[in-house]
């Protein structure tokens, strides 16, 4: 059965309740061994919004020495989340950009939520009682249009095709 709060001040304080108890128990739990440092994430998540540059741009665009950035970028590339390329504009350049591995990192780092935690609760939940979740919770975002819309993530856009490469394998150890 279905309890309807009594006034738009009681159903907020209701949810507003319930909040903190969904966050801690359904928000993303990640072992300490598999964090990315703070300028790891910045490297990867400012190639995603600009797309593919050579070390140097990047370095300048973050405000870093050069070689701090190309150790960054050499650490992500060992762990499977850059690669680096030969420019096809100018082949005395290497430009450097995310992997689809690197792709799928950013999109799981920006979820609070752990999505197999949800769904275990889901799991327990009927098709009726998680369309109505969905539903509500779409209700709320879209309810003041006064607030901005859900920003959609620039690492979500397609990726560009990587320039061809003699071998076709990325360039590993070149800046």
């Amino acid at each position: 059965m279905i309890v309807q709060p009594s006034s738009p001040e009681a159903a907020a304080q209701r949810f507003a309740s319930l909040f903190p108890e969904i966050y801690l128990r359904f928000h993303r739990r990640d072992e300490k061994r598999s964090e990315l440092s703070g300028a790891s994430r910045a490297v990867l998540t400012h190639l995603a919004m600009t797309g593919p540059l050579t070390v140097g741009e990047a370095a300048g665009h973050l405000q870093r020495a050069q070689s701090v950035v190309s150790e960054i970028v050499t650490q992500l590339a060992g762990k499977g989340l850059l690669e680096r390329w030969r420019d096809p504009r100018d082949r005395r350049r290497t430009l450097v950009w995310l992997t689809p591995s690197g792709l799928r990192f950013l999109e799981r780092d920006r979820d609070v939520l752990s999505v197999e935690l949800l769904a275990a609760a889901f799991a327990e939940m009927t098709a009726s009682e998680q369309e109505a979740l969905a539903r509500g919770v779409d209700a709320l975002l879209r309810s003041n249009p006064e607030l901005p819309d859900r920003a959609i993530p620039t690492h979500r856009r397609p990726r560009p095709d990587p320039p061809p490469q003699p071998s076709d394998q990325p360039q590993e150890n070149q800046q």
